[in-house]
């Protein structure tokens, strides 16, 4: 598992890139201007950055020699873009940059050119951290455990969870998900996500657009995530009614 940073204004390529990479077993950060992505770095090492070149703010090219002046470029650079020309890539790689991805991007050059990437490491030995993460409280916690033991015919805490200590946390998951930890991480991941996506469903009633709002995502990735998770909006909103 690595930490990789997208960097493209685009929505619909961050969200494309983020679902491939994320089924790969990645923890993906998404910056949609070069402005996120030099806040995103001043947080942390990512092990991989993949750069779009044409942005409305400050371009990719230019984002890469400030990395590289300031003494940031110590992770891996992808260039992606569309509409890049044979001198524009050849500057990038001069720059620092490792590789060049021409849109649409293909996913097996685009697997192929992350595992190059994250075989290479970080540049000048410096070990990648992750960015910083909310934090969850207890009560989110307790929250999100109750309601997959409700809806996934496990038992529901009667109790607050406490965020004491590693421990307490991981006993609790196990007592709960103890079936799915011998899955496979992807058919793990895919069992979570079918009991949150239950969750909002039937807390919002069935509404696509408050759920979309609640989990942050665009109403049609919506739709294809639930269809591949196989579950049933009109089932569930009959339930939360």
């Amino acid at each position: 598992m690595a930490n990789i940073l997208v960097v493209d204004d685009e929505m619909g390529i961050r969200e494309l890139l983020s679902e491939i990479l994320g089924d790969e077993g990645h923890v993906v950060t998404a910056a949609e201007n070069a402005q996120q992505a030099r806040e995103f770095r001043q947080g942390g090492v990512p092990d991989l950055v993949l750069l779009d070149i044409w942005m409305p703010d400050t371009d990719g090219v230019t984002l890469l020699k400030e990395w590289q002046r300031d003494g940031l470029l110590t992770m891996p650079v992808i260039m992606m873009s569309g509409h890049a020309t044979i001198d524009t890539a050849v500057e990038a790689t001069r720059i620092g940059a490792l590789n060049f991805l021409e849109k649409p991007i293909a996913l097996q050059k685009l697997l192929k050119a992350v595992q190059q990437g994250l075989a290479q490491g970080p540049k000048g030995g410096r070990m990648a951290t992750l960015y910083p993460q909310p934090v969850a409280t207890a009560n989110d916690l307790n929250e999100v455990v109750a309601t997959a033991g409700m809806y996934s015919g496990g038992p529901a805490l009667s109790e607050p969870t406490h965020l004491t200590t590693a421990p307490s946390v991981a006993a609790t998951s196990e007592n709960l998900f103890s079936s799915s930890f011998g899955l496979p991480l992807r058919e793990a991941r895919d069992a979570f996500e079918r009991v949150y996506f239950e969750y909002h469903l039937i807390r919002e009633s069935g509404s696509m657009t408050r759920v979309a709002e609640k989990t942050g995502l665009e109403r049609t990735h919506l739709y294809r995530k639930l269809k591949q998770l196989g579950v049933d909006p009109g089932k569930l909103s009959k339930k939360g009614g």
